[in-house]
C-alpha cells in the first residue's frame, strides 16, 4: 500500500476518533458542568484541537466586493467586527461540526444579530452537481453583505469564490480563477488543485466550444473522469495535510 495512502487512512482514523470523544463528551457532560466550563472548553477546543490560534493572528480575510468577504474561521471578536462592518450572513463552508469552532461561532451569530448558514463543499474533490447548482440558489437567495469562510481560507473559501465572482459579479472565469491562488494560501499542487483543474476544464472546453459554466456543467462536466485524471504532489500534500493541518 502507498505511502500517501496509509497516511490519509491514519488522519481519518485520528479524525474519527477525536469526532467520537467530543460526542461522548457531549453527552456525558452534566448541564450544570456545561453551563460552568462549556466556554472555556469550547476556546480550548477551538484553540487548540482547530488550530485558532493562528487564526487569531491572520484571519486570511479579502474583500470580494461591496457586498462579499472570504477569510479562515473566525473567532467570537473577528464575528463581532463583522457585524460592525454590516455582514448580515456569515457562510459556513465547512458545515455543521461537533467542535468549539462551531459552538462559539453559532453563539456569537446569535448575539450579533447574524444569520449563520451552513453550507458544506469540499476541497479535495471534484464538486459535484449538487455542490454548484446549490451554490448558485445559495447565491441567489442569500441575505447580503455576507463573510464566506472554510477553515483556512484558501481553498473552499476559494472555490465559492471563484463562483461568486464569475457567477454574480459576472467576471470571466479566466480572471475568477485568480481567488483560488498562492495569495490566499491555496497549493494547486496538492489534493486540493483539483479545483483549479475543475475550473481550467471548463475555461478550455468553453474556448472550443462556446457555452456557459451551467450549460457546461450540466451537459459536458464529468466528475468522476476529472478526479480519475488529477495527479496531485506528495510533497505539496505532506505540507498541506501534515503541516499546515488543512481540512
Amino acid at each position: 500500500m502507498a505511502i500517501g495512502t496509509l497516511g490519509k487512512q491514519a488522519r481519518r482514523a485520528v479524525k474519527r476518533v477525536t469526532l467520537a470523544w467530543r460526542q461522548r463528551l457531549v453527552d456525558d457532560t452534566p448541564r450544570w458542568l456545561r453551563r460552568i466550563a462549556g466556554k472555556p472548553a469550547s476556546y480550548l477546543d477551538m484553540l487548540l484541537l482547530d488550530h485558532g490560534i493562528f487564526r487569531v493572528l491572520y484571519l486570511n480575510k479579502h474583500r470580494l466586493d461591496a457586498h462579499v468577504f472570504r477569510s479562515a474561521q473566525p473567532a467570537p471578536h473577528q464575528i463581532k467586527a463583522a457585524a460592525r462592518l454590516g455582514i448580515r450572513t456569515i457562510v459556513n463552508l465547512r458545515g455543521e461540526r461537533l467542535c468549539g469552532s462551531y459552538w462559539l461561532e453559532q453563539a456569537a451569530c446569535q448575539r450579533h444579530g447574524i444569520k449563520l448558514v451552513n453550507y458544506q463543499v469540499r476541497s479535495r474533490a471534484a464538486p459535484s452537481l449538487e455542490e454548484l447548482r446549490g451554490a448558485r440558489e445559495l447565491f441567489e437567495t442569500v441575505e447580503y453583505p455576507i463573510l464566506m469562510h472554510c477553515k483556512s481560507g484558501a481553498d473552499r473559501a476559494g472555490l465559492m469564490s471563484v463562483l461568486y465572482r464569475h457567477l454574480r459579479g459576472g467576471e470571466p472565469m479566466e480572471t475568477a480563477i485568480k481567488q483560488l491562488s498562492l495569495r490566499y494560501g491555496h497549493i494547486r499542487q496538492a489534493d486540493t488543485g483539483v479545483l483549479d483543474a475543475f475550473f481550467q476544464r471548463y475555461i478550455d472546453d468553453a474556448k472550443r466550444k462556446p457555452m456557459t459554466f451551467f450549460e457546461w456543467v450540466e451537459t459536458v462536466y464529468d466528475p468522476d473522469e476529472l478526479k480519475r485524471s488529477f495527479q496531485a504532489n506528495g510533497v505539496a500534500n505532506r505540507l498541506v495535510n501534515s503541516v499546515l493541518r488543512r481540512e
